[in-house]
């Protein structure tokens, strides 16, 4: 919010310093994000008129001007050469008397004006644009003056020029300070100075036409105001005090009704709407629009419209989106001869976020989003018309008012003690009630207790906190005591058999994995595509119109993370995420870490693509593959032992895919992407993804001592003929399950299988060469049981796989 100084101040004028004045409104919470001089410094620039403007003799674009600057032409006529293209007789400009010092140029230095000749003819100063004052970028030609312009006066003093611009940083709950009224409202109630608010008085009716209004949706219009005015002269010139002032608040003037509408707005808060009265077909309609309709809109877009988005409509098109832009249908011209002048209140909600479903935004949808005033809706017409009267001309009729959906505000109540103890300093009753009193707060008082009805401009009030924090900001931050923390500092100490997320992250990073930060919500296409989530949790207030759903994998994450590093041709991608992702659970209560029905894992994502290890001389190029991402996956959960299981997800290749398990219990998934959607993203290659549970990936069992035993292990090797259906994980483990407990690993160090059949190996079989490991640490093995062990060994592979000894 950008406004002037001069602007507040003939609301509230209280007895501060321009600094004071913006210490005073940061440290109530409106952050005063810049203050800055509306003109740089310069000096000796004063009113001037030229009198009499001839050709220069010896230059086409040159013109020598006799100018008058009062009393400072000391009784003669100054003679000026000026290039610019309006340079006339009879208006009035600034001029920069010899002497003067112009603003810094580009180089950072001040230009001072010094007697010269121009192509032989002297000049006796400089007439100035407004680019060369540093007020704007207009360099069209001499900055032109109203004509009653007392000559000689300081340009610095005629415009105000040592006036101060403030922006400030408003937070969403402080709509009601949208405005340069809403701000005098809050610095009359944070220094008492008296606000002075002009009395608004209602324009005499010259003719008695009401356009006719049907108000079809409540729950998007809670109130509807508007009225005809005809006879408007379009062509009007907007007052230069105007267009001063919306210069200054950061709006370009253009054109009369417009300006005055935009003005109103910053004035009182107030977004509203000027239609051609001749451009509406029959009434108007105040509804939710229908899929398929469109709409042209005053910034030349044409937008697609359903359900979910409020419009004015006439009986043959939409007109205008409801709080946040007109169409171009029914906008104003210079054509434009009768005029209807709309204000509204729109429900918050039903305007919140729809300007971004369009990817623009406008003033007035960012206002009524926040939230407007619903019960100033005739005064503000009044206003307008009576500004468009004195500007515009024109006949005013009656005020259409309909209030079909006001809304009610609940008291709230807030308990002095609580606030005292939220705050952390003592506050009585009487201090409360002050606060509330300036604010213009209305309150019922009982013992201990302020119960508040918010006044009708005040969106931000609905519980208890919010009370108190009105009463801590006004009475001062200040006046806080310095008061040390009585709660006990306990180290929260993190459990031995659990691993911190920055250790996940190092061990991903150790693996070649770079950490990414995605949004949590997503494209609904994701969701349905790659994580078969058909009723995602849609976002209420979307950022964008694609992000509409919480995510409940991060596998579309990454797959967009890889085609954006694609497009700027990584040749390599290798990337991770740790996040949250959100389903419905109707299991899930309400708490101060869950919300109720939204279940919120964490999980551990990651994706590699492109080749398996960098470019070098000692490893042949090779695409990742499922084995590379399988082998990250068991790095990073050791000493843990994941279990592979053939499995089915909706993102991976169905031939390509398994589920990630420890102890029985599946934590995740690894695979290829599904060739359907590698296709479908448009990649070449498909890229190997996996996603587990991070709480699962975090816990790390504690390492137990263990002696070392004092006999000597041996070593048996055997060749085994199995059929290729055999898996390698249950040959191990039927090796290894000895009764005795003798066999402590058996491991595969070698596989043969021929081109073709031969004598000792028949078709779809295969040599597994195999080392078992054997130790008793009670006593040394001999021949005999070491023989034993290793037959009940082949015994239990014959027995479940058919598998014999090779030769």
């Amino acid at each position: 919010m950008q406004f002037p100084e001069s602007w507040l101040r003939e609301f509230c004028n209280p007895p501060l310093s321009t600094a004071q004045l913006a210490d005073l409104l940061t440290m109530a919470g409106l952050e005063v994000e810049e203050m800055r001089p509306v003109a740089p410094a310069f000096t000796q620039i004063v009113v001037a008129e030229i009198v009499e403007a001839e050709q220069h003799p010896n230059a086409d674009r040159l013109r020598v001007c006799k100018v008058d600057a009062g009393p400072l032409s000391q009784g003669g006529l100054l003679q000026i050469v000026c290039g610019a293209p309006n340079a006339r007789v009879g208006i009035k400009v600034p001029l920069a008397m010899v002497g003067a010092e112009l603003p810094p140029g580009d180089d950072g230095q001040p230009f001072k004006i010094k007697l010269g000749k121009l192509r032989g003819v002297d000049s006796q100063g400089m007439l100035c644009s407004a680019r060369e004052l540093k007020l704007s970028e207009d360099h069209g030609g001499l900055l032109e003056l109203p004509a009653d312009a007392p000559l000689g006066t300081s340009i610095r003093d005629y415009l105000n020029l040592d006036d101060t611009l403030f922006t400030l940083k408003l937070t969403p709950n402080l709509a009601h300070c949208l405005s340069v009224m809403g701000i005098a409202r809050e610095v009359s109630a944070l220094t008492g100075s008296p606000l002075l608010q002009p009395a608004i008085a209602a324009v005499a009716q010259q003719h008695g036409e009401v356009l006719p209004v049907s108000i079809q949706d409540t729950d998007l219009c809670g109130r509807f105001s508007g009225r005809v005015v005809r006879g408007v002269n379009p062509k009007a010139v907007t007052p230069a005090w105007m267009v001063e002032r919306l210069a200054r608040c950061g709006q370009r003037a253009v054109s009369p009704l417009v300006d005055i509408s935009n003005y109103v707005m910053f004035e009182f808060g107030r977004p509203s709407h000027i239609f051609d009265l001749d451009k509406i077909h029959g009434g108007l309609q105040v509804r939710w629009a229908k899929a398929g309709e469109t709409l042209k809109l005053l910034n030349g877009n044409t937008v697609s419209l359903d359900a979910e988005v409020g419009v004015i409509a006439d009986e043959q098109a939409v007109e205008s989106l409801a709080g946040i832009m007109g169409g171009d249908a029914t906008a104003v011209s210079d054509d434009t001869r009768n005029i209807y002048v709309e204000a509204a209140f729109w429900w918050p909600r039903a305007v919140a976020g729809r300007s971004r479903r369009y990817n623009f935004s406008t003033d007035a949808g960012h206002r009524f989003e926040r939230g407007v005033d619903p019960q100033n809706t005739v005064e503000h017409i009044e206003r307008i018309t009576q500004l468009v009267i004195d500007i515009c001309g024109g006949e005013a009729g009656p005020i259409d008012d309909q209030q079909p959906a006001m809304p009610v505000r609940t008291p709230v109540a807030m308990r002095i003690a609580r606030a005292a103890k939220v705050i952390g300093m003592p506050l009585t009753q009487a201090e409360c009630e002050a606060v509330f009193t300036r604010l213009g707060l209305p309150f019922v008082a009982t013992e201990g207790v302020l119960t508040v009805t918010p006044p009708s401009w005040r969106f931000d009030i609905t519980i208890e906190e919010d009370l108190i924090e009105e009463v801590a900001r006004v009475l001062g931050f200040a006046r806080l005591p310095a008061t040390p923390p009585l709660a006990p500092v306990t180290a929260r100490i993190r459990p031995e058999a659990q691993r911190s997320r920055f250790a996940v992250r190092h061990a991903l990073a150790a693996l070649d994995y770079q950490e990414t930060i995605n949004f949590s919500f997503v494209e609904a296409r994701w969701e349905q595509e790659l994580a078969g989530n058909a009723d995602p949790i849609k976002v209420l207030n979307p950022i964008a119109s694609p992000l509409a759903v919480m995510r409940s994998s991060l596998l579309g994450s990454l797959v967009q993370v890889l085609k954006y590093n694609l497009a700027r041709k990584a040749p390599r991608v290798r990337v991770f995420e740790i996040g949250r992702v959100f389903w419905r659970d109707a299991a899930i209560k309400s708490s101060d870490h869950s919300v109720e029905g939204v279940c919120q894992p964490m999980r551990v994502s990651g994706l590699a693509h492109g080749s398996a290890v960098p470019l070098q001389w000692s490893a042949a190029d090779r695409a990742v593959d499922f084995f590379d991402v399988k082998g990250d996956i068991e790095a990073l959960l050791s000493p843990r032992k994941p279990v592979f299981v053939p499995a089915e997800h909706p993102a991976l290749h169905p031939g390509r895919c398994a589920a990630v398990q420890l102890d029985g219990v599946t934590i995740g998934h690894v695979g290829e992407l599904h060739p359907k959607w590698r296709q479908g993203y448009d990649l070449a290659q498909a890229p190997v993804l996996f996603e587990l549970d991070l709480d699962v990936v975090q816990q790390q069992p504690v390492p137990e001592a263990q002696l070392v035993s004092r006999q000597q292990s041996v070593q048996r090797d055997l060749a085994l003929v199995v059929s290729d259906q055999v898996a390698h994980d249950a040959l191990v483990a039927a090796l290894s399950a000895d009764a005795e407990g003798l066999v402590r690993s058996a491991v595969l160090f070698d596989i043969y299988k021929p081109k073709q059949a031969t004598a000792d190996l028949a078709e779809g079989e295969r040599s597994l060469a195999v080392r078992l490991s054997l130790l008793d640490d009670a006593a040394t093995l001999t021949d005999d049981r070491i023989d034993a062990a290793v037959a009940a060994a082949v015994q239990r592979v014959q027995t479940a796989f058919g598998a014999r000894l090779r030769g």
